[in-house]
């Protein structure tokens, strides 16, 4: 298991966050009394989604040896009615057979698995 650490300070909502190679922040908006200095962190969930989907179809043309230029991805989300849409765009990719296997793929990535289940969280305060 791989462990993650967060901590925050002094400052209105700035988080920051120490992954074992990175260190990474969140904040909230000005409107919800943070200072935005970075994203928030239903932006950064909605990030890990973007980056997951690019990475598992990036991964699966190269196994595949596609002619793929480009995957662009636009996340539209809403966090009060728990929706989020993905559209993906395949620059280079001519078959619409590959659009449709692309289209299984990226709802396989880990991060679309992982928020479309019942996630198992344990809390703990000491």
């Amino acid at each position: 298991m791989k462990t993650l650490n967060a901590s925050i300070k002094n400052t209105p909502f700035k988080t920051e966050i120490n992954t074992e190679d990175h260190v990474i922040y969140a904040d909230e908006p000005v409107e919800l009394g943070g200072e935005n200095t970075a994203p928030s962190p239903f932006e950064l969930l909605v990030a890990s989604l973007a980056s997951c989907t690019l990475i598992t179809l990036k991964m699966y043309a190269n196994r595949k040896e596609w002619e793929i230029k480009e995957i662009k991805l636009k996340i539209e989300y809403d966090e009060e009615s728990k929706k989020i849409q993905r559209v993906i765009e395949l620059i280079g990719a001519n078959s619409e057979v590959n659009k449709e296997r692309m289209l299984l793929i990226a709802n396989k990535c880990p991060i679309h698995k992982l928020l479309e289940s019942v996630l198992n969280i344990k809390t703990e305060i000491i």
